[in-house]
């Protein structure tokens, strides 16, 4: 049997995982995951890092940003591959955040119907552009609208 490498290169990381090279030299600029150099200076993972990039596809995949990705793994040692208590722990925590995601979304199928058939997209009318208008007292122009964690769509 063939004992495995302790590292990869990025070709490796990059065809075992199905992220590009850019992919992952992004996520290692900001912190997601990490390399050490060899004497000819190129980038070699830990076999851990693996995990750690489904982890983060995963993540991503259900609509984190890579800020909340980033938060979650900075919980875990750096070249400690996520476990699946891990990720039951720390989905815990984003569970409320996408019950919102998901309502808005559902909000946002709900009303979608009604414009087909009207097609004004009127802002002074539209219920989906511009529900609850705040901003109408200050007359026509650019609309603010909420944040899907504020209620919004």
């Amino acid at each position: 049997m063939t004992k495995l490498a302790d590292h990869l290169s990025i070709g490796q990381v990059s065809e075992r995982s199905g992220v590009p090279h850019t992919a992952l030299r992004f996520y290692e600029e900001r912190g997601l995951i990490s390399s050490e150099r060899s004497a000819g200076n190129q980038r070699r993972y830990s076999r851990s890092v693996l995990r750690r990039i489904a982890f983060i596809r995963a993540a991503q995949r259900v609509g984190l940003s890579l800020e909340e990705i980033n938060e979650a793994l900075s919980t875990l040692p750096h070249d400690h591959a996520p476990t699946k208590a891990d990720w039951a722990r720390l989905s815990r925590h984003w569970q409320d955040e996408l019950d919102a995601r998901i309502d808005a979304l559902q909000r946002l199928r709900d009303r979608l119907t009604g414009c087909v058939g009207c097609g004004c997209l009127s802002l002074r009318q539209c219920g989906l552009y511009n529900h609850d208008d705040q901003m109408a007292r200050f007359g026509p122009g650019s609309r603010l609208l909420k944040p899907a964690s504020e209620g919004g769509i």
